[in-house]
């Protein structure tokens, strides 16, 4: 062992501090499984104070770190840096104090995200930001992702529920952001940290905001003969004047992939699969419902289905939540991209990713947040075909140019990481660009945290490489 990593090892016992080939191989890549990356070492604290220390041996050594829970990045922001140190924060996992009176609860970051809401249950409360893989995923990863989930239309982004966070800055510093008051005084200095992909520093204390569980849920399925009138439907639930808790969309191979991994009882022959759930006290269900119901039936909907109770709602929901991990039955390699249109766009974006899809002849499956027009296309290849990933790749890249010609976004949920950093210039000036990194350089001036990601031109930290994540494999986690 180097001399500096003898020092680490003063820091940490030999079961956390791994070192070896065999050892270092789960760590290697996240979700994003195209690239991949061996790293110096990977420390497993299990305090604020051990992460400290660790942070303070990056800045002596100028050694890079990147901050990871459970690895469930699709766009790379978890990917290690070549040579440089994992800070493994899975055992940073405690409920550090839950008050119901104040609707609030402080984690650590590898608290996961599903276990707030089982905590909270039994005060009547939930925690609202629920991505797909909620439950492996970490609440310190939602929060450098700013991630979202189904329910985020009507509730926010993690952004929107995060009230303050204990944070460890590059150069080792610890700071305090925000507090647990709603009404902030000063520089938001926390809506500045949250989203910044690992940039800034690492957090090692969180608090939420939790909110009362609803009192009713509403869940209609409705049936499309085209993607298209699926997602002017979308544009029309909104002008409405409604705002659903959730509202999704599913095409034909994503049906198709769900009905044969969990059998959700989906019409077969639709082209696509508007999901909405209104959710809220019994009153305003009830009345948003029959308006609902009249704008369902004026937007071409040849089929449509209520939930009459608690199982056919979690049965609608199983054959979402499954979909994109049963798309791996269509196909070995599948990329997952995540723009963003504006709501009024969804019909015109879909229909020309369908029109690219037949272009490149790769098939893409759409399954994704329709109500904040946050697309998820997964285009599906086999890495073993020459040519294949790069086919694929193009693609995306289309997709993510189209999202912002039609006034969108690159991404909505998973962050730019490693994936979308050459998509950058596409979205933002080359002075936008530069103010960025010039905040991230006066907080990291040796750019050790989670080097090489977001911003273009980066060290590029990995090689390709295809297949699907051991997680994924096992069905543990889902590609969303």
């Amino acid at each position: 062992m180097n001399p500096a990593l003898s020092e680490l090892g003063r820091i940490y016992p030999p079961e956390r501090l791994l070192v070896q080939p065999g050892q270092l191989v789960p760590y290697e890549s996240d979700a994003l499984t195209a690239f991949r990356a061996r790293p110096l070492a990977v420390v497993l604290p299990e305090t604020t104070d051990e992460v400290v220390q660790t942070v303070a041996w990056c800045a002596r050594h100028q050694v890079p770190f990147v901050a990871r829970g459970s690895g469930t990045s699709l766009s790379g922001g978890s990917l290690p840096i070549e040579g440089g140190l994992v800070i493994g924060l899975n055992r940073m996992n405690r409920l550090l104090r839950l008050e119901p009176k104040e609707r609030l609860a402080v984690v650590q970051p590898g608290f996961i995200n599903l276990d707030v809401s089982r905590a909270a249950e039994p005060y009547g409360l939930y925690y609202a930001p629920d991505p797909s893989s909620q439950p492996v995923s970490t609440i310190g990863g939602n929060l450098a992702f700013n991630s979202g989930g189904a329910h985020c239309l009507k509730y926010g982004m993690t952004s929107n529920h995060v009230l303050a966070a204990k944070v460890v800055l590059p150069d080792a510093e610890v700071v305090e952001l925000g507090g647990e008051s709603l009404e902030s005084v000063g520089p938001d200095w926390l809506g500045l940290f949250v989203g910044s992909e690992g940039l800034l520093g690492i957090a090692v204390e969180i608090t939420l905001r939790l909110l009362p569980k609803p009192e009713k849920y509403h869940t209609v399925l409705a049936a499309y003969d085209s993607l298209e009138r699926a997602g002017n439907a979308v544009a029309a639930v909104v002008a409405s004047g409604l705002l659903p808790g959730a509202m999704e969309i599913m095409d034909h191979l994503a049906i198709e992939a769900a009905e044969a991994a969990v059998r959700a009882g989906y019409p077969m022959d639709a082209r696509a699969l508007l999901i909405v759930e209104l959710e809220g006290e019994a009153p305003q269900v009830e009345a948003e419902a029959k308006h609902l119901e009249a704008v369902i039936a004026a937007s071409g909907a040849y089929e449509v289905r209520v939930a009459r109770d608690a199982d056919e709602r979690a049965k609608i929901w199983k054959g979402r939540k499954a979909a994109f991990s049963a798309v791996g039955r269509l196909s070995p390699d599948y990329l997952v991209q995540d723009g963003v249109v504006p709501r009024s766009k969804l019909g015109e974006a879909l229909g020309a990713i369908e029109g690219l899809s037949e272009r490149y002849g790769l098939r893409v499956a759409n399954v994704f947040h329709a109500g904040d027009g946050n697309l998820h296309p997964l285009i599906l290849y086999d890495g073993k075909v020459e040519g294949q990933l790069e086919r694929a790749e193009a693609l995306a890249g289309e997709i993510l140019r189209l999202c912002v010609g039609l006034g969108g976004s690159i991404t909505g949920e998973h962050g730019v990481g490693m994936e979308k950093r050459a998509y950058m210039p596409t979205m933002f000036s080359q002075d936008d660009l530069e103010c960025m990194r010039r905040i991230r350089l006066s907080v990291d001036p040796h750019e050790l945290a989670n080097r090489g990601k977001m911003f273009p031109g980066d060290e590029a930290p990995a090689p390709r490489h295809s297949g699907p994540h051991p997680l994924e494999r096992a069905g543990v986690i889902s590609r969303e």
